[in-house]
């Protein structure tokens, strides 16, 4: 399985954000742990509703949480 074409700065948000932590974002979230980790893993691609989510939890647009890397 390959990894989506989609990169993310939620690491570096969290940080940027008081260090919050994976379970923190998670329940602002409403998702899990785990979901969180594989996001920030980039092993998998959010629904538009979760990426707009985390992206209100940090206070940002969208395009601040994701960018899409072009695939030759």
């Amino acid at each position: 399985m390959t990894a989506p074409p989609i990169a993310n700065q939620i690491r570096r948000l969290r940080f940027d954000h008081g260090e919050m932590t994976q379970e923190g974002l998670a329940q602002a979230c409403g998702v899990t742990r785990q979901t969180i980790i594989a996001l920030e893993a980039g092993r998998y691609a959010p629904s538009l509703e979760l990426a707009f989510r985390i992206a209100r939890a940090f206070g940002v647009g969208v395009e601040d949480v994701f960018q899409w890397k072009e695939t030759e």
